[in-house]
């Protein structure tokens, strides 16, 4: 009896996944198509539908014969045109869109260039990258991590900084640049 249970069993298990398993597909074939089921254009606005559909209402007690014939009122857009389409004319962009496109670097940020400066680094751009780095670097010694550790993210930030700015560094280019900042912010922007 145990070998007949024990079939029975395996027979029940395979049943059941080979019924999940077509319930599984056949719930990703009904969802997973691009194609739309709307075969129709629709060619009136949904208002003018309402309305045709509340004056057919009340005509059809007075007259159900003239409530067929009787043509809708509302407008009607056409069918490449949105209900609620932009203007013609688009709106003048604000000169300052999307923002500015400095951002002005703090008074200890500017020590901290002028410092990279003087160590022979200079900086990409208005140097926000280089700042954005030296947080960083603040922030790693806040939360208690080694230098080494830091160390690993402040080459690879140097290196997209030198990229930016046109720069091809070695590794060994990188990691003394690294170094630098390392040495400088830890002297002038960390707090």
């Amino acid at each position: 009896m145990p070998q007949h249970s024990r079939i029975s069993t395996t027979f029940r298990r395979t049943i059941a996944v080979g019924a999940l398993a077509v319930a599984a597909s056949g719930l990703l074939v009904g969802c997973g198509s691009d194609d739309s089921t709307a075969t129709s254009n629709p060619s009136t606005s949904a208002t003018t539908t309402a309305a045709a559909s509340s004056s057919a209402e009340s005509s059809a007690s007075a007259a159900p014969s003239a409530s067929a014939s009787a043509p809708a009122s509302a407008p009607v857009t056409s069918p490449g045109e949105a209900a609620t389409a932009p203007p013609e004319q688009p709106e003048e962009v604000p000169g300052d869109f999307p923002g500015p496109s400095e951002v002005p670097v703090s008074a200890e940020g500017q020590k901290f260039l002028d410092a990279l400066k003087a160590k022979g680094i200079e900086p990409a751009a208005d140097g926000t990258m280089a700042v954005s780095t030296a947080d960083f670097i603040c922030q790693a010694k806040a939360e208690g991590k080694s230098d080494a550790e830091a160390m690993v993210f402040v080459t690879a930030m140097v290196g997209t900084e030198a990229s930016a700015a046109g720069q091809e560094l070695t590794q060994e280019q990188a990691t003394a640049n690294a170094q630098t900042y390392m040495d400088v912010a830890h002297a002038t922007y960390c707090k």
